[in-house]
């Protein structure tokens, strides 16, 4: 399906089943996502949870039922998410909602959801809020949280001699939350450490030079990154020609997921400590299978918005599977402990706070071949990297829980 088509506003219904059965015979699941705002990484979502429809349904569907996807393109801005959504429930009757990409869309879907008591399964976003301060009973959140791979992150960090911190991170709900969570570990395990220079750059509007010569003018010993995107490149390509990572550890979120990864080339900087995802080098049973699916489907290697995309489908089956139905009270009940299988292992939603454990993905950033790679990559299980039960009770609302 080509990409001009998932840049439009207009529905996209998904049904892959055999001619002849009436809509009586199909699950309605509400789908969207940033497709014309960010088409670098949701157009890969977007062939994932294609992939993962025509894997169930060409096996019987779920409860005998075939998914149906009707999919919407929310722009990125949070008034076309909320529009997107009363449309998808009230006009197209969708048994739930799922999708999104940016934090802050996501936060305005899930409140949504509260008000209008409809299961909303989160897929790409990453803020914390989700699960927590905004949390809410309606909501859960499927790929792995900010606090999850920054306290990993802020642990490695914390054993290096540098005291003197930079960071930054795009002024919005996943920058904000992912230096944060940051800054509050490395504080906690290593008190003597100070944060000397916090830039925020709008999203997508990074002024590199003046940013990275303040940076260095902070003379800060490591750097914290939470840019993706076309703001990365613009960091890396200005912190390279300055020379703000020379003799500078840098540790970044999103770094090594392929759909920023590769624009950056002989460019990526190497030494970074970075997550990711190096789906080429995963060589276990299940995701084997996967990428040689996807890649058989669209003649590319998956990326990172792909196995959401993938994993976000078969969670729903569980869900819906497990509920017997898609009554949101059910549904609610179902998928609080329901564990799935995904490419990179299985996956449960914790109860408590409706977060899951998807794993990540740490390595070093090298160039080979004129291309960025990780390397000395490990696998973190998320179910080791979550709060304990009584933090998340004091951040989460009581409501949230019932």
């Amino acid at each position: 399906m080509k990409g001009s088509i998932c840049r439009t506003a207009m529905a996209l219904t998904l049904a892959l089943w055999p001619f002849g059965h009436a809509l009586a015979d199909s699950i309605r699941i509400g789908e969207m996502s940033s497709y014309s705002a960010n088409p670098q990484s949701t157009d890969s979502y977007r062939k994932g949870w294609e992939l993962a429809v025509k894997e169930i349904n060409a096996a019987g569907g779920v409860l005998g039922k075939r998914l149906e996807v009707v999919s919407r393109d929310d722009t990125g801005r949070p008034d076309a998410a909320l529009r997107a959504a009363q449309e998808l429930v009230t006009n197209e009757k969708v048994a739930l909602l799922t999708g999104t990409y940016l934090s802050h869309v996501a936060v305005a879907v899930a409140d949504f959801a509260n008000t209008n008591k409809i299961f909303f399964l989160v897929g790409q976003p990453q803020s914390d809020a989700l699960v927590w301060e905004r949390g809410n009973r309606y909501t859960f959140r499927l790929f792995n949280s900010n606090n999850s791979q920054v306290l990993a992150l802020a642990k490695m960090a914390s054993e290096l001699p540098a005291k003197r911190w930079a960071t930054i991170a795009p002024n919005y709900e996943f920058g904000q939350s992912a230096v944060a969570g940051f800054r509050q570990e490395l504080k906690r395990l290593r008190p003597d450490v100070e944060f000397v220079n916090e830039q925020w750059p709008a999203l997508g509007k990074l002024e590199a030079g003046s940013t990275v010569q303040a940076m260095i003018a902070a003379r800060p010993d490591a750097v914290f990154n939470a840019t993706f995107g076309a703001d990365l490149a613009k960091f890396v390509r200005e912190g390279n020609m300055r020379g703000l990572f020379e003799g500078r550890e840098v540790f970044s979120v999103l770094t090594g997921l392929p759909e920023y990864l590769e624009p950056l080339g002989d460019e990526a900087p190497e030494g970074w400590i970075v997550t990711g995802y190096p789906a080429e080098q995963i060589d276990t049973p299940a995701h084997k299978a996967f990428r040689e699916a996807y890649e058989k489907a669209y003649g590319l290697s998956p990326k990172v918005g792909s196995l959401i995309g993938y994993s976000e489908m078969q969670a729903i089956k569980a869900i819906v599977e497990k509920a017997g139905g898609t009554d949101t009270e059910a549904l609610i009940a179902a998928a609080r402990g329901v564990t799935f299988d995904t490419p990179v292992g299985p996956v449960t939603f914790r109860p408590q706070d409706h977060q899951s454990t998807f794993g990540f993905f740490i390595g070093k950033l090298a160039v080979e071949n004129g291309a960025g790679k990780m390397v000395d990559w490990k696998f973190y299980d998320g179910a080791d990297y979550q709060l304990p039960d009584d933090v998340v009770k004091t951040l989460r609302p009581e409501a949230a829980t019932r």
